[in-house]
């Protein structure tokens, strides 16, 4: 039997730091809020604490919690048994086998990942086709009788960006319901990553649209002008960033890891690399293609992804075969995701910054298939994420803080959240960069976070001169700029309120 087995750690009292104590009191005061706190700021904690402290005073009954999948699994289950005010919390999981007997047994907290909604709503989907204009939509109905008889009472959202999209099935479905809750709190770190447009979806599920308005059409037509010519990008009017920040100022409290805690300095390395002339002919033929789509008027919005996405493949080393590219002279796929080797530059630039690290833990990130493929074949020994269950990503963590595994592989998506990674390395890698900044900040911050000693975080971007990587580095400093600008604009209002 394993040590830790023997002599497992006891729980410690809660003792929350000042900026803790004044978030749990807004949750409390605001039936319907958002906390915007930076990863390491003990969201989950603050959570618990104001769940604690209205269950006491029979205010709250009955909470559904829906967080990503390995967030249920290690995240909120992990925070009860960490902290002893918390012990008499009792928490299912609704999801596995058993989901079904753990819904009916009598517990505080139920925590279900965004794709169980369906389960536990008895979603049904209907796709109908306007005859007017083409376009197909879904139609989402759900058990509302069923649910209402689940009684739950307060809704708890971590990761609110999940429902940041409202023509998907999950916002669909949680808007049909959200009102039989008389709480409602959304929790992130990265509300806005992606542009201004991404708050409509989240606030509404928290007030029903008394921040932004009822409807994203006139979200976006009062504060936005289209910047292309197909209406798929649009840019905030003069002066509405300020509008909607104090429209939004009531609903939210916005919390920096920097204003609250000592944390490492955060440090840039861009690598820059050259395509060998084979992948450079290759690359410039799509980019045409590229350029040539984004040109068209006719274009939609699906065939501009997927011929960036070529081009971001070719940056990375590899392509995956499809019948366009077979007529580039590639051989006919025998399988649907068959690639081609194109090149190992990247592989090369990132096993040299191996070597310079010198066993300091490094944890790298990758997109495609083909990337996976050729990480494993030049690093055989490097843990991949990819090949733990949710249930394993507890000894995953474990392992890295431990100083175990010097080289950790692992795609924003799934590491993105849940995983502390602060007690070993201070070093992230990109192989593959991302349009994300939501996923390319959620990953970074697995490192930098509270309780890496370190006085320095660096990141080092594997960057392709003359690529489509430039124009992403580039959009990710923009889609920074943008959110910091909402986060500076909430906290200039809180100062004034006070």
């Amino acid at each position: 039997m394993m040590q830790t087995e023997l002599f497992k750690q006891s729980p410690t009292p809660w003792t929350p730091h000042a900026y803790q104590k004044k978030a749990v009191k807004f949750l409390i005061e605001h039936a319907c809020s958002a906390l915007l706190l930076d990863p390491g700021l003990g969201k989950s904690a603050i959570t618990l604490g104001a769940i604690k402290i209205l269950k006491k005073k029979k205010i709250l009954n009955k909470v559904l919690l829906i967080a990503p999948l390995r967030v249920c699994y290690s995240v909120w289950p992990n925070e009860i048994k960490k902290w002893e005010d918390f012990n008499g919390l009792k928490i299912e999981i609704l999801h596995g086998k058993d989901k079904d007997e753990a819904l009916n047994r009598e517990a505080d907290i139920y925590v279900i990942n965004p794709e169980g909604l369906d389960w536990l709503l008895q979603t049904k989907k209907t796709k109908s086709t306007s005859t007017k204009t083409g376009k197909t939509a879904t139609k989402v109905d759900v058990d509302l009788r069923r649910f209402k008889a689940l009684g739950f009472d307060t809704l708890v959202i971590d990761e609110l960006t999940k429902f940041k999209h409202t023509t998907s099935g999950r916002f669909k479905a949680l808007k049909l319901v959200h009102k039989t809750f008389g709480r409602r709190w959304g929790l992130t770190g990265s509300p806005a990553s992606n542009g201004l447009l991404d708050l409509f979806g989240q606030c509404y599920i928290l007030d029903e649209g008394r921040a932004l308005g009822p409807y994203i059409t006139h979200y976006k037509t009062k504060y936005f002008n289209p910047i292309d010519k197909n209406g798929f990008v649009w840019a905030p009017r003069e002066g509405a960033p300020d509008e909607i920040y104090e429209r939004l100022s009531p609903l939210a409290l916005r919390m920096a890891a920097e204003d609250y805690l000592d944390m490492p300095q955060l440090i840039v390395n861009n690598i820059r690399l050259d395509l060998p002339d084979s992948a450079r002919a290759v690359y410039d033929r799509l980019e045409e293609d590229l350029i040539a789509k984004i040109g068209d008027k006719t274009i939609v919005a699906v065939n501009a992804a997927v011929a960036s996405g070529k081009c971001r493949q070719v940056a990375n080393g590899g392509l995956y075969l499809d019948p366009e590219v077979v007529t580039m002279g590639f051989a006919l796929p025998k399988t649907k995701r068959e690639w081609v080797d194109l090149h190992h530059v990247k592989v090369d630039a990132l096993e040299d910054l191996v070597e310079e690290l010198q066993g300091s833990p490094l944890l790298v990130a990758y997109d495609f298939g083909h990337d996976l493929a050729r990480l494993r074949e030049r690093f055989p020994q490097a843990a991949f994420a990819c090949d733990y269950n949710m249930k394993q990503f507890t000894q995953l963590e474990a392992a890295w803080n431990r100083g175990e595994i010097p080289l950790l592989f692992g795609h924003p998506q799934s590491v993105g959240h849940g995983l502390n990674l602060q007690e070993q390395g201070n070093h992230v890698a990109w192989h593959s960069i991302t349009w994300d900044f939501e996923l390319y900040d959620q990953f970074i911050r697995r490192v930098l976070r509270q309780g890496n000693k370190n006085k320095k975080v660096f990141v080092h971007h594997l960057v392709m001169r003359d690529t489509i990587d430039e124009i992403m580095l580039y959009s990710l400093k923009s889609k920074d700029k943008g959110q910091r600008a909402l986060f500076t604009g909430l906290q200039e209002l809180a100062k004034k309120r006070r």
